[in-house]
């Protein structure tokens, strides 16, 4: 069984991508950029880190999965120094069921305005 969840974004159907998928007991949420429905994106980098994990807990709700089923997390960010920022945020999202994680500085996303972009797998179950 395969599972496709879309979130709308206006990259999809242009690149080729769902917001998450959903194998059997598995489901892996794309990299997801802090973008608001109208287009918005703040500024902040705690703002952006919480809009990515609100995204991504939505793709997984509608996957069947939860936070607490989050395995794995990958967090791309460009300025080293909002690390700090983006780990507070990480931490007391997924609280009691903190993810193997990797925190990895890029050079750039898409959109200028995103500083941070957040991937996660999950096990059902």
């Amino acid at each position: 069984m395969r599972r496709r969840v879309a979130s709308g974004a206006r990259f999809e159907p242009v690149y080729g991508y769902s917001r998450a998928v959903r194998a059997g007991a598995q489901v892996a949420v794309s990299a997801t950029a802090a973008v608001w429905p109208d287009g918005e994106v703040d500024p902040d980098i705690t703002a952006q880190t919480r809009r990515c994990l609100e995204i991504i807990e939505a793709a997984l709700k509608e996957a069947g999965a939860t936070m607490a089923d989050v395995v794995r997390t990958r967090v791309f960010y460009v300025d080293p120094a909002d690390g700090p920022a983006i780990g507070a945020v990480h931490g007391k999202v997924f609280g009691d069921h903190p993810p193997a994680t990797g925190f990895i500085v890029v050079s750039g996303f898409l959109d200028s305005r995103w500083k941070v972009e957040i991937e996660a797998d999950a096990v059902i179950g």
